[in-house]
């Protein structure tokens, strides 16, 4: 079918403003429509054993699928006095009061990296163990998690 070049104009600016249309309908505010949410999991969670009698490290990764941001602001264990976040740039380890999670991203806590410091513990984890950890957010509700202990020297890159 061949359009006469103004027609053929008019049906493609129109098809255009259609697409942009429905674009923006998209991406708006928070119209109930769940695209502008965040859509948080956790994975990989684990703790190593820890080797003081008082304080354990926790890591973990936070999934974000949803199209809007978050951020995680506490976290908090029954099995220690208080949990706190860190930061490690360069070597130095920084306490953080919360940290973003990004639409679409990820949060991970690993080791050499971000990290959960488990304080003044009530107890020592064992190897089988588990410990729970609430993970507390700006926007989304909370999440409560299982971080199996494992061996002191764990590597999840290696698997042990």
């Amino acid at each position: 079918m061949n359009l006469p070049l103004t027609r053929r104009r008019a049906v493609l600016t129109t098809a255009a403003l259609a697409g942009t249309l429905a674009l923006a309908g998209c991406s708006g505010s928070d119209s109930g429509s769940g695209s502008a949410k965040a859509e948080l999991s956790v994975s990989g969670t684990y703790m190593p054993q820890p080797v003081s009698a008082d304080m354990a490290a926790g890591f973990l990764t936070i999934t974000n699928k949803g199209g809007a941001k978050d951020e995680l602001t506490s976290v908090s264990s029954h099995a220690a006095g208080q949990v706190t976040m860190h930061s490690t740039m360069g070597g130095a380890m920084q306490e953080q009061n919360s940290f973003a999670i990004p639409a679409h991203g990820q949060l991970v806590f690993k080791s050499g990296g971000n990290h959960l410091m488990f304080e003044k513990l009530k107890r020592q984890p064992k190897q089988g163990q588990t410990v729970t950890v609430k993970l507390t957010f700006a926007k989304s509700g909370p999440l409560t998690v299982e971080m199996p202990v494992k061996s002191a020297t764990y590597n999840p890159s290696t698997g042990h």
